[in-house]
Parts: C-alpha cells; sequence; structure tokens
C-alpha cells in the first residue's frame, strides 16, 4: 500500500497491509439509489440544511443559506496556487441540483450522487446495511490485484490510445477538453472496470473513506511492525495546511484530476475533506464484511 509517485508526500513509504475478507460495491452509489433512500428515511443531507451561525460566528446571517461547493472555472488560465480561483459556496446546490437550483438530476439517475457530506453518506450505509470503506480496503480494491502499478489499470495511462478513467484533459481549470468522452461527471460504469470487476475506482468522483486524516499516518503503521492489519486509521486528524480542522481521506480521484495539477486518480493517491463539506465531485461507495466462512486473509479481490 502507498506510492512512490514524488507529488503524494503524504502516501510514503510502501508499506504492507493484511486486510480480512469483504465486499465492495462495484459501483459507485447512484442518483437512483440514494433517491430511494431519501423517499423511504426522509433524510435531509446537510447541504440542504441551514448553517448554524455557532459554526460559523463570523459569517453574516445573510449568507448562512443552505447550499454546497460547486466547481466553477475561471473564464480563463490562472495561476495553480489558489483553489478558490475555482471554487464556489452556491446557495441552493445540494444532491438533486448539484451544480446549484438550476441544474438538476433528471436523466442522470446513473450519475454517481454527489454533493454528499460524511455524515449523509454514514446515514444511507446504516440504511443500506452496510458501511464506508477503510483507507486501506479501498486501495486494495482500486489496485485490482496488480501489484504497485502506476494505474488502476496496469502501467500506461491509456494502452492502445484508450482512455480508462474520467479525467481532466485540456487546460485545467478553465478549459476541459472532454477527450475521454465526458466534460465534468459521467453515468458510473462508462470506462472499463478494473481486474476485480470494479468500475470508477479512479477518477470520475472522489469518494469517502472511513479513515481521519493525517500525512504521517503510513510512518506511524510501518514503525508498529512489518504488517499493519486491517488498518483503520489514525485516532485523530491532523492536516498542518489547515491546523485545527479535522479531515477524513478522499480516495480515487475525480474528473478534475489532471496531471497539471491533481493527479490523485492513481492507487496511492489520498485526497482529505472536511466532513461536513460536500462538493460536486465527490461521492461514496460502501463495502459489507464478509461471512465467517470467506473471510480470510486477502490475497485475491472479491469484488462484487
Amino acid at each position: 500500500m502507498g506510492s512512490d509517485e514524488p507529488k503524494f508526500t503524504d502516501a510514503r513509504p510502501w508499506h504492507r497491509v493484511r486486510l480480512t475478507g469483504y465486499w465492495i460495491d462495484k459501483n459507485l452509489v447512484t442518483n437512483a439509489q440514494f433517491a430511494r433512500f431519501m423517499a423511504a428515511t426522509h433524510y435531509v443531507t446537510v447541504a440542504e440544511r441551514k448553517p448554524r451561525a455557532a459554526d460559523f460566528p463570523n459569517a453574516p446571517p445573510e449568507v448562512l443559506v443552505p447550499g454546497s461547493i460547486v466547481f466553477t472555472p475561471p473564464l480563463h488560465p490562472v495561476p495553480l496556487d489558489n483553489g478558490m480561483q475555482w471554487w464556489a459556496y452556491v446557495p441552493g446546490a445540494n444532491w438533486r441540483h448539484p451544480q446549484g437550483p438550476s441544474s438538476t438530476i433528471k436523466g442522470r439517475e446513473n450519475y454517481p450522487v454527489v454533493q454528499i457530506a460524511y455524515e449523509d453518506a454514514e446515514a444511507y450505509a446504516k440504511w443500506a446495511g452496510k458501511r464506508l470503506p477503510t483507507e486501506a480496503e479501498f486501495e486494495y480494491a482500486e489496485r485490482g490485484g496488480l501489484d504497485r502499478a502506476p494505474y488502476a489499470w496496469g502501467k500506461e495511462f491509456m494502452p492502445g490510445g484508450k482512455y480508462m478513467a474520467n479525467t481532466f484533459q485540456g487546460n485545467f481549470p478553465d478549459k476541459d477538453t472532454g477527450a475521454d468522452g465526458h466534460i465534468g461527471i459521467s453515468p458510473v460504469g462508462s470506462y472499463q472496470a478494473n481486474g476485480y470487476g470494479l468500475y470508477d475506482m479512479s477518477g470520475n468522483v472522489w469518494e469517502w473513506t472511513s479513515d481521519w486524516y493525517r500525512p504521517d499516518y503510513y510512518k506511524m503503521l510501518t514503525a508498529n511492525g512489518p504488517v499493519a492489519v486491517n488498518p483503520k486509521g489514525p485516532e485523530e486528524s491532523i492536516d498542518p495546511s489547515e491546523p485545527g480542522v479535522p479531515k477524513k481521506v478522499h480516495r480515487g480521484g475525480s474528473f478534475l484530476c489532471s496531471d497539471q495539477y491533481c493527479s490523485r486518480y492513481m492507487p496511492g493517491g489520498r485526497g482529505k475533506g472536511e466532513p461536513s463539506t460536500s462538493t460536486n465531485h465527490l461521492g461514496f461507495r460502501l463495502v459489507k464484511d464478509a461471512g465467517p466462512a470467506i473471510s480470510r486473509d486477502m490475497t485475491t479481490g472479491l469484488g462484487k
């Protein structure tokens, strides 16, 4: 587990992990699936709730309205040193309206549900009788049986000239050419499955995992012994770039990943997010523990 990609400083060192058996969804949770959950439970997502003044003491009351974070590309090239240039808080953005009130999921039932905060994903998981994957479980599944390959499908980014994942082409962040067949999010299963029969483990949308984030966690694991057994992340989160803001690990990358800025669709690439924050490039899939009859050290993938 890990990466030797120079830009992935928080994914070092390589370390050995042993996992007991588990089942993982072959696709991300879709809009249609989430809609069934909403109809059955009448749950209200974090993005649909009015922000509490106590959580944002310096915010004027008029800006404390339900909404979420939306990728908003600039009209021209910009320096890549400030992500605020292409992200905006959009009132009315939520899972039903991923890019704001004028957007819709009608006709996009088979797209991944997005604008999902961590507690939203946990609520769905409880209803479905499953759970979010650990970071280690996600990486094992993403690799699809390949040992330390740079991509989830092998050694080449475009084997035979074929795109294998939904990522960003063109000039980030202002111009996505859609050379891979999609500008923005794509329906689940639009690209070839990996070696375990799993779709969109790399690219399309980031995915929540259950682990807290800290950049030195892999060093902590290797200091504790030669093999980490079922690691579940550190007990607390530390992010030196935002001290005091706990974050959960995101995995898999998204349609915004580009070698110009973020190539973390590559296995081992780690993202991070404050649990109450949702965006239009973040979703989830679930796992379920295997029964005693098939629970074992993971030497082959179960992937169904």
